[in-house]
């Protein structure tokens, strides 16, 4: 059959390393890679999923999803971490790059994330059942990378950490007024306001999920007066900032928008302001978005690299003063949250369905094969207007994470008071 030897035939380019098998629908069985360590063995159940896999960026994710492609050694994290690292080693043709970056040009012209678009996106994600996110996040609903900041590090420890982290690169100080761009389910924002006295902290979101939730918990621990949760785009902010922080909402953005994001950025912030992007990046240069995720997880999304990102900070006029590039974080923390997710996949497959499932245990661990690659990882950026905002060297930022670790580990910073039976999350 023509799709079987092409698949292959692709096969056989593509794993030089590990050892795969497949079982194809006419009970053939073909081995791939160089044989060593454990084997993970697929099966394609019928030659309708084989012609789908013929354009895996699409279909593989789907295929699974909907039982035609089983793992029948190992688990598909292994399929994926295995898959991944073999792409990030190959070397391909001049065609396939010449196609690769029409894709690119193509795919940046179809992404506009106007406002209505853009709510429309952010509910298709982060609207849907909250006792779903329960499931493998840790209390606080932290939805971005941990940081894992010693090896006995946990998740919930992990995710504190990130926090520490920071808001020991935004040296906050008392009164100040800050801004923080996709707030989540408000995490961030009501650890800043317990840790840093009499300041102001505004959150903004396109999610009614996630504002409704952030509100109670602000009403809860009695933060309310200090920390003001609104549903609104960044673009329509107008009032000016001391300090602005936004962690894992940039890759909602779209590439055409990054200078009127960078440009909104500079306008909020005041002379002697200081701000913190964290964001997942491609390593090895622009790419586009799998249609797959496009299409069941993140519609309108899109990863940047530091080349796209670095130039609109530039043209926007604001100064870099610190980058950080963490690396196998992400991969740790999306490891969690799929071992959590799959030891309560029972409770997920009743809010929604066992599809649903698949779907989501495909999501985590693609994700974590892209970081165990290295095809991605996170960068946090500062940006600031003035240099002179800043201490001369950057030890400021390890006094103040040292200083913040003791206060959590003397008071009880607490996340978020659970939800009371019945009670809508």
């Amino acid at each position: 059959m023509i799709a079987t030897a092409i698949i292959d035939a692709t096969l056989r380019r593509l794993m030089h390393n590990g050892r795969l098998s497949v079982i194809y629908p006419d009970g053939s069985l073909k081995s791939y890679g160089d044989g060593e360590g454990d084997e993970v063995r697929l099966r394609i159940r019928d030659r309708r999923t084989l012609r789908r896999l013929l354009d895996a960026d699409r279909h593989l994710g789907e295929a699974y999803m909907d039982g035609g492609l089983l793992v029948e050694r190992g688990d598909i994290r292994d399929f994926m971490i295995l898959l991944m690292r073999n792409v990030a080693q190959a070397d391909y043709p001049a065609a396939v790059r010449w196609m690769d970056a029409l894709r690119r040009r193509l795919a940046r012209l179809r992404v506009r994330n106007t406002r209505r678009r853009s709510r429309r996106n952010v509910a298709h994600h982060y609207d849907l059942d909250g006792r779903l996110y329960e499931l493998f996040l840790d209390p606080d609903r932290q939805y971005s990378c941990a940081y894992f900041d010693g090896p006995d590090c946990g998740l919930e420890e992990a995710q504190l950490a990130k926090k520490r982290h920071l808001a020991a690169k935004l040296r906050i100080e008392p009164g100040m007024r800050i801004l923080d761009i996709g707030c989540g389910w408000g995490g961030l924002a009501l650890y800043l306001a317990q840790v840093y006295p009499d300041v102001r902290v505004i959150g903004i979101t396109l999610s009614t999920e996630q504002l409704e939730y952030a509100r109670t918990r602000a009403e809860r621990l009695g933060l309310a007066g200090r920390v003001d949760f609104r549903l609104q785009d960044y673009r329509d902010i107008s009032e000016r900032f001391d300090r602005i922080v936004s962690v894992g909402m940039f890759e909602h953005v779209g590439v055409r928008h990054y200078p009127a994001f960078f440009g909104k950025v500079r306008e909020l912030l005041t002379d002697d302001g200081i701000a913190v992007l964290h964001s997942i990046n491609r390593s090895d240069g622009p790419g586009t978005t799998s249609r797959w995720i496009e299409r069941y997880i993140f519609p309108g999304g899109y990863i940047p690299a530091m080349s796209e990102v670095l130039p609109a900070i530039e043209r926007a006029r604001l100064i870099v003063s610190d980058v950080e590039i963490l690396r196998l974080h992400y991969a740790e923390t999306l490891k969690c949250w799929r071992e959590r997710f799959m030891r309560r996949a029972d409770r997920a497959a009743a809010i929604y369905d066992d599809r649903f499932v698949r779907m989501w245990e495909f999501y985590l661990a693609a994700s974590e094969a892209m970081f165990r690659s290295g095809l991605m990882n996170n960068f946090q950026i500062q940006m600031v207007k003035d240099q002179a905002a800043l201490p001369l060297i950057r030890d400021y930022m390890f006094e103040e994470e040292r200083r913040l670790k003791t206060i959590d580990s003397r008071r009880h910073i607490r996340a978020v008071p659970a939800a009371r039976d019945g009670e809508k999350t």
